[in-house]
């Protein structure tokens, strides 16, 4: 049985999104039983039967991608898989899609309801600009933009380095705020919530929904955190038919 997270967000009427969980699927332990990344170890028979049961489920054809932590965001194809970590669309029943076991799914739509985008952000990629790299993709104004932040790392789970403190407030200093010191250390806690928030508003968007889950706590969604060798669960945003 699914039971999948459908995005609370005043987006038009025909922008329809999704978030998978770990059931509803055929996976074997520690895969089980949802996952829909094929480079994970996973039986590809598998991911595949699993991939068939989600476009079936919404009659979408989700465009996946080799996803490389970077910026780069292409107009999605569900003919094939491109190297990036975003896509966009304006045709009706392709879905952009976000794998993710911790990092940052980002759902993006301009208020006219015609174009969507879904972005891949952990850190690296947070950092590098990958959430503004899907904004610019809609190719319409800050106001006219809708965002959805979803299931990730919690502020509570997420330990980093003083590397990646730096890396983000060298860029912008405000985003200071989004760490405080780890009872390790030397170390820090991030809450990439709040760094999406503050990036987006530093580029005019301030319409950011959603946020407030925790991969790693919450056993509904895979985790690399919490168990290494697991699958993946995908964030999706498309135009309705």
């Amino acid at each position: 049985m699914n039971d999948w997270l459908i995005p609370d967000w005043p987006a038009p009427a025909q922008v329809k999104a999704c978030v998978t969980t770990r059931a509803g699927g055929v996976s074997l332990a520690p895969f089980d039983s949802l996952n829909l990344g094929d480079h994970v170890e996973d039986d590809l028979a598998a991911v595949l039967e699993n991939r068939r049961r989600l476009s079936d489920a919404f009659t979408i054809e989700p465009a996946w991608l080799r996803q490389v932590h970077g910026v780069n965001v292409v107009e999605a194809d569900p003919g094939r898989i491109a190297e990036a970590d975003g896509s966009w669309t304006s045709t009706p029943g392709v879905a952009c899609t976000s794998m993710t076991a911790d990092c940052l799914p980002a759902l993006f739509c301009n208020l006219a309801g015609t174009r969507v985008a879904a972005a891949h952000a952990g850190w690296r990629g947070l950092a590098a600009g990958v959430l503004e790299a899907a904004f610019e993709s809609l190719e319409t104004e800050p106001a006219e933009v809708l965002v959805w932040l979803g299931p990730a790392i919690g502020p509570q789970a997420f330990e980093v380095g003083p590397e990646v403190r730096e890396a983000f407030m060298q860029q912008l200093p405000i985003t200071a705020e989004a760490f405080v010191p780890s009872r390790n250390p030397g170390k820090f806690m991030a809450d990439i919530y709040q760094l999406a928030r503050l990036r987006l508003a530093a580029r005019g968007i301030t319409a950011v929904y959603g946020g407030g889950f925790c991969t790693v706590t919450d056993p509904r969604f895979f985790s690399y955190r919490r168990t290494p060798r697991t699958g993946r669960f995908a964030s999706l945003i498309w135009l309705e038919r």
